[in-house]
């Protein structure tokens, strides 16, 4: 029996990776992408389906690139693709990646976005095959910086921070886990709101958002939007503890990592500590800040 491990992490090894070419133009790119979809999806989740024309100096068509969760789903969708009509009129040709994973992501993982989560765990398990419950979510953010004078006389600015702690269960497998995180924003009355959230896979603070901060109505809308954010960053951290283990004919098993960081529910009774997640460590690519540890109290 065939097993194969998915884990809530985005695919970075050639061996989930199929190259598609010799498309026809006879459809647009739009249908295309979704025969294909049809196609390849049958043989599991796919994490990306990129349909882009040939090169100029090439004969016209497309080409595509597929990525799988699964590295034996993409096999199986290799072995079974490669040199049928599938959609058209000539054999498509399909084949695994052949690039070289560079060093640097072989050992690098990244957990998927809050969407990429969802998507994968209900494409697995079902919507009725997992719960998640918050515990609690809390403001952290201190009165000294509730509102303080911005250097050179610029303005007010506020600093809000929440935290979030989040049970992730799985009641037909008995598996529970726990997670927490803590986001912040920090943004003027007056000036320019520093909170962009960008990318697929990640929280990016790109870009400036300006507004002016008028009325209670305004903080109210940022306080939503934190709340928003740090449930589904304490999602992600939830899930990325997560393994599904596929055993064939549709069966699927859950396990759980255990991590030095992991919350078990007899861990979590009381008070919780827990480091603070800035935005920078949501970003690799920012310089990374000094963790703080905030305390969440579970009522």
């Amino acid at each position: 029996m065939e097993v194969d491990i998915l884990e809530f992490q985005v695919p970075v090894e050639n061996n989930k990776t199929l190259f598609v070419w010799d498309i026809q133009p006879s459809h647009t790119e739009a249908q295309i992408y979704e025969d294909l979809y049809a196609v390849f999806s049958s043989f599991g989740p796919l994490y990306l389906l990129k349909v882009c024309p040939n090169a100029p100096l090439n004969p016209p068509g497309f080409y595509a690139l597929i990525k799988f969760y699964s590295a034996a789903q993409a096999s199986k969708a290799q072995r079974q693709t490669d040199g049928r009509l599938l959609f058209q009129s000539s054999p498509l040709k399909v084949r695994l990646s052949s690039k070289q994973t560079p060093h640097f992501l072989c050992d690098s993982s990244r957990p998927l976005s809050h969407a990429r989560c969802l998507e994968l765990a209900n494409h697995c398990l079902g919507f009725n095959g997992w719960t998640s419950d918050i515990i609690t979510l809390k403001e952290l953010t201190n009165e000294e910086e509730e509102e303080e004078e911005e250097e050179g006389g610029g303005g007010q600015w506020r600093r809000l921070k929440f935290g979030c702690l989040l049970q992730l269960s799985f009641p037909h497998h008995a598996q529970t886990t726990r997670a927490a995180a803590v986001v912040e924003d920090r943004f003027t009355c007056t000036g320019e709101d520093r909170f962009t959230c960008t990318g697929e896979d990640r929280f990016t603070c790109t870009g400036e958002d300006r507004f002016t901060c008028t009325g209670p109505d305004v903080l109210l809308q940022k306080r939503c939007k934190l709340q928003k954010v740090v449930r589904e960053k304490a999602l992600v951290q939830a899930f990325a503890t997560v393994l599904l283990i596929l055993l064939g004919g549709g069966k699927v098993m859950v396990e759980l990592k255990q991590t030095s960081d992991q919350f078990l529910p007899e861990q979590t009774e009381g008070v919780l500590q827990v480091n603070e997640l800035t935005w920078s460590q949501l970003a690799p690519d920012e310089e990374e800040d000094d963790d703080d540890e905030w305390d969440l109290t579970v009522s």
